[in-house]
């Protein structure tokens, strides 16, 4: 039979101590991204160092689960992490110049016009080979001809 230990008291860095702090858990359930992410994210330096418990558990602020968020919205709009960091970086600094977020944006949107474009391409392209394709018994099949260069 094992005895259960009371919890242990938070070590929590004075300017903090004043604020509700959540588990790894419940920091990924409230910012929307997996302990796992929020862990990498950390690790990237993307979030301060975050407080601990005298066992090691990480603790997260609320402005912790907002970084999240941001970190989040940025990767569902497809920004590499290091511009994310650089994002976070000027998110947090409130006397940046918006020329820079800007440019970083307007940078990463002419890469997904690109990217767009050359898929757009290839639907046509294989769009083009699938009606050219009769998909019966016969042996010929332009598919396989243009893959193998032969057409």
């Amino acid at each position: 039979m094992s005895a259960v230990l009371p919890a242990a008291a938070p070590a929590v860095p004075a300017a903090r101590s004043t604020r509700t702090l959540f588990s790894i858990g419940t920091a990924a359930r409230r910012s929307g991204v997996s302990a796992r992410m929020v862990r990498h994210y950390e690790g990237l330096g993307l979030l301060p160092p975050v407080a601990r418990t005298d066992g090691g558990y990480r603790q997260y602020s609320e402005a912790d689960i907002h970084t999240l968020r941001f970190i989040k919205r940025a990767r569902d709009l497809g920004f590499a992490m290091e511009d994310i960091a650089e994002l976070v970086g000027l998110w947090h600094n409130r006397r940046r110049s918006s020329a820079r977020v800007r440019q970083i944006a307007q940078k990463h949107l002419t890469e997904l016009e690109t990217r767009i474009a050359a898929l757009q391409s290839m639907q046509q392209t294989l769009s083009h080979l699938v009606q050219c394709c009769h998909g019966d018994t016969r042996p010929e099949c332009p598919i396989l001809d243009d893959l193998a260069g032969s057409a």
